[in-house]
């Protein structure tokens, strides 16, 4: 029986752990956390850090133990490997859960474009990974269904919409890409489990996040940044169903798609509109409603979301730019908003490639351009926060970033 209780806490542990995003003032499970930053689909340099760090095995199984394993954001784009981060890092969060440990995974600002469909840094290379054995009959039956579309758009808006040519179809939309924006849309298996991350997690007295916080505009609380992006990330969803729904855009369309299609949208009833003070009564018009402006609206404020703004959690490069030691009274002033010791974040990779701690151990920049081939230079590392200890972690050794150590720039 007592075998039994301990089963059933145990799996209901797991269940826990995979359906609820771990944040807030939460201690750590174990003293010991290791972060690691910007993957960019570097599978290869991600795994060896993991064991170097001994977070994992020889089999990429978590032997961490009670440790806990943060990543800072930006594991998608860029390199070839993104399924397969993303398959360890969902992997590893269930199995350090069993072992009394925890994966903490945050939200970066590639993660964001992605869920809201700019897909310009995913590679041919990342589609095909998705790429199932129907692919090109798939793409086939998706191009037939824009070119009925863009048939259907033209007597709707009574102008003809910039189309492309099938030749130039095909290429933007390579094989795998309707199958990825299938798996990370709302109701795909990555999808969802991106829609469940944080933008910022505070583990023990560390924040850890992809680009940082503001100091000029901070939220009230790391509770509240995280259901701001979450909101909007939900929003986004929002509006494009509703775009679905209204035959303004396929469901496939990317970001700059959607936004040419709701161009085009609003031109056409700002001309409906002129000629209706006329008498007549324009199609577009007839089914023209609150709802509709609202979104049409709501896109075009984008970019002051957080999720895009460029002062925002997911983008601020504030931490890796800003003078030192000259605004470091407001580092002092944010951290002890937050009751925080320090900022770990990620985002801006520095020309030394090296974990750097900046404002006297109070922020520590971890992105070190693990995909080499995309940064020339670049190296995987990770961090280590051990009690008052931090230390930076390379293949070829450690390195103890005590104050004596640490950079005053």
């Amino acid at each position: 029986m007592r075998r039994l209780r301990a089963a059933v806490t145990a799996a209901l542990l797991i269940a826990i752990w995979a359906a609820v995003p771990l944040t807030g003032d939460e201690p750590p499970v174990g003293s010991r956390v290791v972060a690691i930053g910007d993957i960019h689909g570097a599978i290869d340099g991600f795994q060896e850090m993991l064991r170097t760090a001994g977070l994992t095995d020889g089999n990429q199984k978590w032997s961490g133990g009670d440790a806990t394993f943060v990543q800072t954001g930006d594991f998608t784009d860029r390199g070839a490997g993104v399924r397969a981060v993303m398959d360890l890092l969902m992997a590893l969060e269930g199995q350090a859960a069993s072992a009394g440990g925890r994966v903490q995974v945050v939200f970066g600002n590639h993660e964001g474009m992605n869920l809201i469909g700019e897909t310009k840094d995913v590679t041919p290379e990342i589609f095909a990974s998705f790429a199932g054995a129907n692919a090109e009959a798939r793409r086939e039956e998706a191009w037939k269904a824009y070119e009925k579309f863009q048939a259907a758009r033209a007597a709707r808006l009574g102008t003809a919409p910039a189309a492309l040519s099938r030749d130039a179809w095909m290429a933007a939309h390579p094989p795998g890409f309707l199958e990825y924006r299938d798996a990370i849309g709302p109701d795909g298996p990555y999808g969802k489990w991106l829609r469940r991350l944080p933008a910022a997690a505070q583990i023990g007295d560390s924040i850890f996040m992809h680009g940082g916080i503001h100091p000029d505009a901070p939220p009230d609380s790391i509770d509240d940044l995280n259901k701001q992006v979450a909101r909007e990330i939900r929003t986004f969803d929002e509006y494009r169903k509703h775009l679905v729904d209204r035959e303004v855009i396929l469901p496939f369309f990317t970001l700059q798609e959607m936004l040419d299609a709701i161009g085009a949208e609003a031109k056409a009833i700002t001309a409906a509109q002129a000629v209706a003070k006329n008498g007549e009564q324009p199609q577009i018009l007839a089914t023209l409603d609150r709802r509709h402006l609202e979104v049409l609206s709501g896109v075009g404020r984008l970019g002051t979301w957080a999720l895009i703004n460029p002062n925002g959690p997911l983008w601020y490069r504030g931490y890796a730019t800003l003078p030192s030691p000259e605004r470091a009274p407001d580092m002092d002033k944010l951290l002890k908003k937050y009751r925080a010791r320090r900022f770990v974040v990620g985002h801006t990779v520095l020309t030394s490639m090296r974990i750097t701690p900046r404002f006297d151990r109070r922020i520590f920049l971890i992105d070190t351009g693990m995909l080499s081939s995309h940064y020339k230079g670049g190296r995987s590392s990770a961090l280590e926060i051990d009690g008052p200890r931090v230390t930076a972690i390379y293949q070829d050794g450690r390195v103890t970033l005590d104050p004596e150590t640490a950079q005053p720039n």
